[in-house]
């Protein structure tokens, strides 16, 4: 099929670039070209990946607060006293 269309020139350099490039005619670098676009557009769409879900887990008991350590050997000896 015949039928003339404008390229912008952004578009008409790099179908010049990739003629070069693959030793083409102008023509066969354009039909490369729709066809890749075409594929790629009417490929289905991707399903969105599977949400991640976070399951919170038991660390065990708080640790008393580390700055004091006289607190912390309190905590010990109480259990230990246990």
């Amino acid at each position: 099929m015949r039928t003339t269309v404008t390229l912008d020139s952004d578009i008409a350099a790099r179908l010049e670039g990739l003629r070069k490039r693959r030793d083409q005619t102008f023509k066969e670098a354009v039909n490369t070209a729709l066809r890749a676009g075409l594929d790629h557009l009417e490929a289905p769409a991707k399903k969105p990946a599977k949400r991640y879900t976070l399951h919170a887990a038991s660390l065990g008991p708080r640790l008393p607060n580390l700055d004091n350590i006289a607190d912390v050997l309190a905590a010990i000896e109480d259990e230990h006293a246990k």
